[in-house]
């Protein structure tokens, strides 16, 4: 499947299947990057520091991902700061 055609598959399943749920939580999903045949997503809002993330990426994302889109064999939960609390970081240690 060409990268463009899979990422729309890729959107279309995160908006029916997996935002509803992430919305009812207070977060939503990002798509980071495709490759090869792994997805790497990352959550936002509420979703991003919830204990469960990564338990929400295994059960949820990567079943109804998966099930979907045979190309995708694996989704990956991509962590990261914010570049808000690096700057809050840096201004607290008195590097900004």
């Amino acid at each position: 499947m060409e990268n463009e055609k899979l990422r729309k598959s890729i959107e279309s399943v995160l908006d029916k299947k997996v935002r509803p749920s992430l919305h009812d939580h207070g977060g939503d999903v990002v798509v980071k990057e495709v490759l090869k045949d792994v997805l790497r997503i990352e959550l936002l809002g509420a979703c991003a520091t919830c204990p469960s993330a990564y338990l929400t990426t295994e059960q949820l994302i990567q079943e109804e991902i998966t099930g979907a889109i045979p190309e995708i064999t694996k989704v990956v939960l991509v962590q990261g700061v914010s570049e808000e609390l690096l700057e809050q970081a840096r201004h607290i240690l008195g590097k900004a």
